[in-house]
């Protein structure tokens, strides 16, 4: 079993794992990897694998799955831990069988956890919490009964951290999980079991005195060693932390910090460095326990740290620290015989020796001890690369290593190490068969690394190539506000004539003038916002946003969307309608897989966290137009068609097809039907007036209408943005009729009149513009189009520094006092109609409509 060798449980990229039937491949010679192919099951997790462990007396299988929780799966009755419901049809084709975990195999569910290690009768986890570690300790039922821990015995916290920005809602998983070891006294035999039979390790009595302290020693108590992320190595003693259940203390007193390696903490192990005696050796085997006299721990960057029991120059017994510096990034390692540590980095698989003679001693260091720890370290190298995780098989024969080695891509070999020959020989055949076998795997790794790598330097350039582009597109369109722009957005707007109504319709032309190309990750975005109802002014009006992705625009070439604005499935048009056309790039599609590894290998938790190194915003937006269609856009001409050409039918929104029948059968003499018809036919048109100076208009619109009437260019320069400009201005008209969107008719006249106790020279020249219809929101949207375009002309006037004639102030104070009393009128009248009956409310409904009509026709001028 895979699981089952100590140092294979970190699995951070892999949802299933393999369960094997024998170990039999093994081959002489210095390092001979080859594949495992003997499957006996395939476990399917619903997350990643975060760690994993096996109790051989128990054929269990403990694995922890990244925010789910801890399982169990039974070796010898697979059908009660897995599930299989739910099997596809892809995989009743494999050769093995694949079998998704039972959800009740999971026997501690908890999103928080991120290791775990078990002993005979506990189980030591390590919780996330939302600024803290917390190591928490249940009790683990004996031999024979339900594998499900029992209630928890103790808890702890230790040190702090600062918790990781994702994404809301969803559990963060750390970049680097936490390493817990178990480390134990020679002949500790219970109550918590053996820990090296857990994949722990027994240490000397000396170090583990030195390291632990005295209490730990005399309790005989298992100590957890922790390495954190941050660096830190805490140590827990299991008994200690049973017995501050019963008997609470200090909580601090309960952890000691170790060190500090100042960078993540991978790996923790024990190994043996000095020489021993045939006696001890045959002890060790005998009891199947090693006591180690040197703990080491490493961390993710290289940074080795390796303690050790010796004596000072007084004699004293004193712990010694030595720091080494390895190259990294370190992914895995293992400790093995000897006093070697091998250590896997994306490139290779490399070993160092720890054990006493291992390094010659230097001349310049007299006084170093012999059974000291070395210098400096020399990794020597296996030639194997992208190894995962890697373990030391305890089956070797004598005097030779097995390593048991699984790879980015999931493939699992077996590799052994011989000791090197005294002096040379002649190669065999077979040693040379198997030497180009291991240069050939050697060269399929690294070709395998290297198109990796091409494959990311490759999706980077293209992100680099994109972004300058855009940067380019972003700077020509900001510093081109008000002369032609590069990157254009015409929208125009006309009527569509459908079979059971008109619809109005907007036609955004996208148009490319420059020089650059908008390929991908380029969207245009049309924000159409329609304004409140006229009827009810506390409603918001509404916006619909269309993202129409823009792929491959080269210079000169342009793209064309038409979107509908209305009416509605009701019949009703909201006027204005506001059309907002941009561009926008999004950064998270053409940057964020860039920013993901290529090769797993270099962090296995940044591929998951990639994204969350964007800006907060997702992408860049570039405005390029905004229109605003209103009523003056929108009305229709059918009595202004051209002799020769029939005027199409307009039809009503929301036209029932019903009453067209039943309008069609009546004859063209019956009387006309309908609630706009009856409105037209009994009640007074609503008019709204408005007078413009003749004088202000002769200025502003003496360039392009030179030589025409001054009643007719002035419709012309209204009614510029409408279809019928061209047959207004053929016909030199001063006056129209038009139809409104929902069919009512708008009428527009304008005349000139004189504007008399104004100004003390005289009477002033003026163009009043007269707007009858008879619904009063339709004429209120066809006035409010009318007076945005005076304001907007006022304006641009005003800039020009044209100064008014003198006015009677008067006059005008005498005005504004009739309007501040008007609108006080207003206010008590709408107050009156929400207190009044039904019959009563009618005539202060008919005095409210002639106070409107008189402040829509105000005594006033634009000059």
């Amino acid at each position: 079993m895979l699981a089952g060798t100590p140092g294979l449980g970190h699995i951070p990229a892999w949802h299933t794992f393999w369960t094997f039937s024998s170990w039999t491949f093994y081959m002489s010679g210095l390092l001979c990897p080859r594949w495992l192919l003997d499957f006996r099951a395939v476990y399917r997790f619903p997350d990643q694998v975060w760690h994993l462990q096996l109790l051989g007396p128990r054929r269990a299988l403990y694995v922890l799955c990244a925010r789910r929780g801890i399982y169990c799966l039974s070796l010898d009755t697979p059908s009660r831990s897995v599930s299989q419901a739910n099997k596809d049809s892809e995989e009743d084709e494999l050769p093995y069988p694949v079998m998704p975990v039972d959800p009740d195999a999971c026997v501690l569910p908890d999103a928080t956890l991120c290791a775990f290690t078990v002993l005979d009768d506990m189980l030591v986890a390590l919780a996330q919490g939302p600024t803290q570690w917390k190591m928490q300790l249940f009790e683990h039922p004996c031999l024979g009964e339900d594998p499900q821990p029992g209630g928890q015995i103790g808890e702890v916290e230790l040190s702090t951290y600062t918790p990781e920005i994702g994404i809301p809602g969803k559990p963060t998983a750390p970049h680097f999980l936490p390493v817990l070891c178990c480390l134990s006294l020679p002949g500790s035999r219970a109550p918590h079991g053996h820990p090296q039979a857990c994949g722990g390790f027994t240490l000397e009595e000396a170090l583990f005195g030195l390291l632990f302290g005295a209490d730990a020693t005399l309790l005989e108590s298992p100590v957890i060693l922790c390495g954190l992320p941050d660096g830190q190595l805490c140590c827990v003693a299991l008994r200690a932390l049973v017995t501050s259940r019963s008997a609470p203390g200090d909580p601090k007193a309960l952890v000691r910090i170790l060190h500090h390696l100042e960078e993540p903490v991978v790996f923790i192990g024990a190994l043996k460095t000095e020489p021993q005696t045939e006696e001890a050796v045959e002890s060790e085997l005998s009891s199947m326990e090693v006591h180690s006299d040197c703990l080491v721990a490493l961390g993710h960057h290289g940074r080795t740290l390796a303690i050790k029991a010796s004596f000072d120059k007084s004699g004293n017994l004193v712990p010694e620290l030595q720091e080494y510096f390895l190259p990294g990034p370190v992914l895995c390692a293992a400790c093995g015989a000897g006093g070697r540590i091998y250590h896997s980095t994306p490139s290779d698989l490399r070993v160092v020796d720890l054990a006493q003679g291992s390094v010659p001693l230097d001349p310049q260091q007299p006084n170093r001890a012999p059974g000291s720890l070395p210098p400096t370290l020399c990794p020597t190298s296996l030639s194997v690369c992208s190894v995962l995780t890697v373990s030391v098989s305890p089956r070797a024969p004598a005097g030779e290593t097995e390593l048991l080695a699984l790879s980015a891509k999931g493939r699992l070999m077996s590799c052994s190490l011989s000791p090197k020959s005294p002096g040379p020989t002649r190669m065999t055949s077979a040693s040379a068969d198997r030497k180009i076998k291991e240069l050939l795997s050697g060269i399929g790794d690294v070709s395998e690394r290297v198109s990796f790598l091409k494959k990311a330097v490759d999706q980077r350039n293209k992100a680099l190539t994109s972004l300058n582009e855009a940067m380019n597109v972003s700077c020509a369109l900001l510093s081109s506000r008000e002369g032609p722009r590069p990157i254009s957005c015409t929208t125009t707007t006309s009527w569509s004539h459908l079979p059971l109504q008109d619809v109005l319709t907007a036609t955004c032309l996208l148009q490319n003038s420059g020089d650059f190309s908008l390929d991908r990750g380029w969207t245009l975005c049309i924000q159409v916002l329609t304004s409140s109802s006229a009827l009810d002014l506390d409603a918001a009006g509404s916006a619909v946003t269309y993202t129409i992705p823009v792929d491959r625009l080269g210079p000169g070439s342009q793209r064309e969307v038409t979107l509908p604005l209305g009416p509605t499935e009701s019949g009703v048009l909201d006027l204005p309608v506001t059309v907002s056309c941009a561009l926008f790039y999004s950064l998270r599609e053409v940057v964020g897989g860039a920013l993901a590894p290529s090769d797993p290998l270099e962090d296995p938790f940044l591929e998951e966290h990639a994204l969350d190194l964007l800006p907060e915003q997702e992408g860049i937006c570039l405005p390029l137009s905004r229109l605003t269609v209103d009523m003056l856009r929108c009305l229709r001409f059918p009595g202004l068609a051209s002799p020769h050409t029939q005027a199409p039918c307009l039809l009503s929104p929301a036209c029932n097809p019903v009453d067209t029948f039943l309008e069609a059968c009546c004859g063209p003499s019956s009387e006309p039907t309908g609630p706009a018809s009856l409105r037209a036919k009994y009640l007074p048109p609503s008019v709204a007036s408005i007078k413009v100076s003749a004088e202000l208009l002769r200025t502003a619109l003496e360039d392009a209408h030179s030589g025409v009437p001054l009643c007719s260019a002035t419709l012309q320069w209204l009614l510029a943005e409408n279809a019928a400009v061209d047959i207004v201005k053929a016909r030199a008209l001063s006056s129209v009729q038009g139809v409104a969107p929902n069919g009512t008719d708008i009428h527009l006249i304008l005349r000139e009149v004189a504007v008399t106790d104004l100004c003390p020279a005289g009477p002033i020249q003026a163009v009043e513009i007269q707007v009858e219809s008879s619904s009063l929101a339709d004429m209120c949207r066809a006035h409010h189009a009318i007076v945005g375009r005076m304001q907007a002309m006022v304006r641009e006037q005003a800039a020009q520094s044209s100064s008014p004639p003198d006015l009677r102030m008067q006059y005008l104070r005498q005005i504004h006092a009739n309007h501040e009393a008007l609108l006080r009128e207003v206010q008590a009248l709408r107050d009156r109609l929400c207190t009044e009956d039904e019959a009563s409310s009618c005539a202060t409904a008919q005095r409210l409509l002639q106070v409107y009509k008189q402040l829509r026709s105000p005594s006033l001028v634009l000059l």
